[in-house]
């Protein structure tokens, strides 16, 4: 009998152990899924202050284990951090998912699964391995100091953003968490850009948790009369986060305080057509017959009402340039004398590229922006010579699409604009470059029929963003939604609704401010790496000067 219930216990004993070897990868799977939840369809914006508290925790603690003597044989840290990067990408990104089936392009629906899955696996493996990097630096270089720990966590974050951002794939910034519903913070990207507010959540996230390890290991201590730091020090980093949490929302709320001038002669009335032709009909002589005929009607519309020009989505009319001046858009631009921005595919030699002309009052092209950041295996394939044959390349048009120059202007009869298309809305660098080159406001030209609604709500909290660094004006044009109007302050001025046709004309003005972001760029991301990187230095010279002197103490 007492055999049996000793092996009994073991067995309990065992699967405890293997619970609490799970534990630390449930913890942070769970706190990365929290961070997924901040954005559409859930909008829990303010989720994104406490959810990476978990994983610093478990980041910290390990770091402490490690440094003990001897070391304790804590479990890795990068597969928890790893853990985390895939629960939250993998939920904002969810929407990925909208794409299968994709059967309207030709793709078969077991391939378009496969090709699905493969997408949304890729990029939330890839948001895994950019946190557990993260991680890894952090027990490297943490030290034991706290203080220390936030610098660096700070400035290691944002760096990996910033070197994620610089690439063909990028979305789900920390920043993005808090547009459309905390515009006081998403102010602080006029300062440098979206990693401001990323600094800021990462750091009141890194205060949280150190105040809580800290008390943690503080009541440990008492109970085992091993003297510590008394609850009052431990305390300060919780105070510490609170005050720097509010006096960041102070001084975005300065920002977003300030009038906007409005001058008559900066004023411009534009309108929007939302054609809601769906994307399988794109490639059939019944969606183009659509396409012609509704914003060719909506243009009619908007020209009747008076207003200045007229901006269409990415894509509006799926033909060539050769092929629009016989549309009867333009047809319809030559009658009224009314400025157009059309969404089609520009030509450059045998490729082509998603671009928006312009049209002037005479119905002539006088500028053309090309589409600089393409979609992989959505628009591209990378590394095309290897994977070409294997992954059929997911366009309505036979030829090969490729980029524009990443130093285009554009320039239309009001003045210089700051063209976007689709998912160029994600890269800030794209926009800040343009407003820095004289773009007076913000056109952006999308189609997202193809997903949920959730990820025409994300771009549009893109848009927000990127208007509030520039303090420009917006107007978004889509096929299906959501279409919008966006004042320098993100204010949403009107927003369409989904999968509907619509018409709307809004007035906008042209500004030539420029934000400290416009002016100087990502300072704060090189100042945060140079001050944690210079701290970590003197204090290691400081240790291992004062260890040397412990081993060889002078002589008296």
């Amino acid at each position: 009998m007492q055999k049996k219930q000793s092996k009994k216990q073991g067995k309990q004993g065992r699967q405890g152990e293997r619970l609490t070897a799970l534990l630390p990868y449930l913890i942070a799977l769970a706190s990365g899924i929290l961070m997924g939840l901040t954005v559409a369809p859930v909008g829990a914006w303010f989720l994104a202050w406490i959810a990476l508290v978990p994983l610093w925790v478990l980041v910290v603690t390990y770091s402490k284990r490690k440094n003990q003597s001897p070391p304790a044989p804590p479990s890795p840290p990068s597969p928890p951090a790893f853990l985390w990067g895939i629960g939250y990408h993998g939920v904002a990104l969810f929407w990925i998912t909208g794409i299968h089936p994709m059967t309207w392009l030709g793709v078969p629906w077991l391939p378009s699964l496969a090709i699905t899955l493969f997408c949304w696996g890729f990029i939330s493996v890839l948001g895994g391995i950019f946190v557990a990097i993260w991680a890894a630096v952090m027990v490297r270089l943490g030290g034991q100091k706290p203080w220390l720990r936030i610098l660096i966590g700070t400035a290691v974050w944002c760096g990996l953003e910033s070197l994620w951002s610089a690439g063909p794939l990028w979305w789900s910034s920390l920043a993005y968490t808090q547009s459309p519903h905390n515009l006081v913070i998403v102010h602080l990207g006029q300062l440098s850009g979206p990693n401001t507010v990323t600094a800021a959540i990462v750091a009141v996230n890194g205060l949280i948790a150190e105040g809580w390890t800290n008390r943690r290991d503080a009541e440990s201590a008492e109970r085992t009369s091993v003297s510590s730091a008394p609850l009052w020090f431990v305390n300060k980093y919780l105070v510490t986060a609170t005050g720097l949490l509010i006096t960041l929302h102070i001084i975005g709320f300065i920002l977003y305080s300030r009038p906007i001038a409005q001058p008559p002669e900066a004023a411009l009335k534009v309108g929007i057509v939302q054609g809601n032709i769906p994307n399988r009909l794109l490639r059939s002589s019944e969606g183009f017959r659509r396409a012609q005929e509704n914003y060719t009607s909506g243009y009619l519309t908007l020209a009747n009402q008076g207003v200045d020009a007229v901006l269409t989505p990415e894509g509006a009319l799926p033909i060539f340039q050769r092929d629009l001046l016989g549309t009867a858009l333009v047809a319809a631009v030559k009658e009224k004398g009314v400025v157009a921005w059309i969404g089609a595919f520009g030509e450059r030699g045998d490729s082509y590229t998603i671009s928006l002309f312009t049209f002037n009052s005479k119905g002539e092209i006088v500028s053309r922006y090309d589409k600089a950041k393409l979609v992989p295996l959505g628009e591209y394939i990378p590394f095309e010579g290897i994977l070409g044959g294997l992954v059929k390349r997911l366009s309505p048009l036979d030829a090969h699409q490729v980029a524009g120059s990443a130093n285009q202007i554009f320039d239309t009869p009001f003045g210089r604009a700051i063209a976007s298309i689709c998912y160029e809305s994600a890269f800030p660098e794209q926009f800040r470059r343009q407003a820095a080159a004289g773009g007076q406001f913000i056109l952006s030209s999308s189609n997202d029929a193809h997903y949920t609604a959730s990820m025409p709500f994300q771009h549009h909290a893109q848009d927000i963003m990127r208007a509030i660094e520039t303090d420009r004006w917006s107007a978004r044009a889509t096929n299906t939604g959501y279409s919008a109007f966006i004042n320098p302050h993100g204010r949403t001025l009107w927003i369409s609704g989904y999968n509907t046709y619509e018409t709307h004309a809004e007035t906008i003005y042209r500004r030539q401010t420029q934000t400290l972001y416009v002016r100087w760029g990502d300072w704060l991301t090189p100042l945060l790496f140079i001050s944690s990187g210079g701290a970590w230095l003197v204090i290691r010279s400081i240790n291992k000067y004062g260890s040397v002197s412990a081993k060889n103490p002078s002589d008296a």
